[in-house]
């Protein structure tokens, strides 16, 4: 019985996982996407193995014809720039592997004997920061040269020869076949950013207008933020990866032409960036009221309940603003802009009337419940700052701004 179990588990886990295959193919076919980069990726990667090993064994028959595709296929990488570096990286460690086993050869005799002098040697050098992660080529390459044929000057000379040709190629199918460009993912990044901002300030809002949020919802409230800061590192490499997409890259003049730059600036990113600050500010706030050993009196349930409505508020704003970073040529564009105006109006209005109540309850006398409700406030009136548009022509006309 445990063995059928397991059997159907296991069945389950390989139809899942080939339905995400099915659907990453789809998405492929569908359009251009981050599935796509990776089928062209990989299928120039093959091609340039394919081409390596018809020049270097089928053409030249060189005796290590293998050097060349296993250097091409590696440097098919994600970037242009990536590739020359990598390359040179990888053509250096293959050097020392290659010089030291020559040289081990050469002073035992033996090939157990040089194996156990150059390995240790060139593990140890496979370390320097100069090689970057391709130093275990080092070590790799000088057991290939030990135990796969007579270590002569000839093969010594071949294998590095072999691998600068498949360099060589690995480098131009790279650069001249469809080279990648990342220009794409900050956009995808900033958007996934807005949306998943737009569905924590949902979240809390209506946890807070329904009255129904205690120690574990906040905790809840806490994940979500610690994925926004995941979000937000993810955002980050995709603008380093996509200004090095454009190094060395000899596309980038047609790329600069047909407006495949024009991504949001890091502007964006920063504005992004103090939006999940304080989002996640406010979220301790919560966890604080909502913890009984911190012993912070909770606001009042009305003030909570219409401090909910405007986070619905400026979660509708966020929305809004994920809409309009899929480009001013978008088709739903011009509503997301009017959607976003009259979010943040009705922001202005919400904060206008939870501000007065405040300075009511204050002037009254005030409790410690007053002190929270007003780091609350403030919160949220910093994320609505963040949340204005900027006044280059794309502010909105509607609503006061913080």
């Amino acid at each position: 019985m445990d063995l059928l179990s397991g059997v159907s588990h296991a069945a389950r886990a390989v139809r899942a996982e080939a339905g995400v295959v099915m659907a990453a193919l789809r998405r492929a076919r569908r359009g251009p996407g981050r599935e796509r980069d990776l089928l062209v990726q990989s299928l120039k990667a093959a091609g340039a193995a394919i081409l390596a090993w018809s020049i270097s064994g089928w053409w030249l028959k060189d005796p290590v014809a293998l050097m060349a595709p296993w250097v091409a296929v590696v440097l098919v990488q994600a970037t242009v720039y990536r590739s020359v570096l990598k390359g040179l990286q990888q053509l250096a460690a293959i050097a020392a592997g290659t010089l030291a086993a020559a040289a081990a050869v050469a002073v035992t005799g033996d090939t157990l004997a040089a194996i156990a002098v150059a390995l240790p040697v060139v593990m140890l050098l496979s370390n320097w920061p100069r090689f970057g992660d391709q130093g275990i080529y080092g070590p790799t390459t000088a057991l290939f040269t030990l135990t796969s044929a007579p270590v002569s000057d000839v093969t010594v000379t071949h294998r590095l020869l072999q691998a600068a040709l498949g360099a060589v190629i690995g480098i131009a199918v790279n650069a001249l076949i469809l080279p990648p460009v990342h220009l794409r993912d900050v956009r995808e990044n900033l958007r996934a950013l807005a949306e998943e901002a737009a569905e924590t300030l949902q979240a809390i809002g209506e946890g807070l207008v329904e009255e129904r949020w205690d120690v574990g919802t906040a905790a809840d409230w806490t994940r979500r933020s610690e994925d926004l800061r995941q979000r937000l590192d993810s955002l980050r490499a995709a603008r380093q990866w996509s200004g090095e997409s454009l190094r060395l890259n000899p596309g980038r003049r047609r790329r600069l032409r047909h407006g495949m730059t024009d991504v949001p600036s890091e502007e964006e990113d920063e504005r992004w960036a103090r939006i999940v600050a304080h989002l996640s500010a406010l979220v301790r706030t919560l966890a604080d009221i909502a913890d009984e050993n911190r012993a912070i009196e909770p606001p009042d349930a009305r003030a909570l309940c219409d401090h909910g409505r405007l986070l619905g508020r400026l979660a509708d704003a966020c929305r809004a603003h994920a809409t309009l970073l899929s480009g001013p040529a978008a088709p739903e564009a011009a509503a997301a802009r009017s959607g976003l105006e009259e979010a943040l109006a009705q922001v202005a209005r919400s904060h206008t009337s939870l501000q007065e109540n405040l300075v009511e309850g204050g002037g009254r006398g005030g409790t410690p419940s007053i002190a929270a409700f007003g780091a609350l406030l403030v919160q949220a009136q910093n994320i609505w700052h963040e949340a204005w548009l900027d006044d280059d022509g794309t502010a909105p006309t509607t609503g006061r701004r913080p």
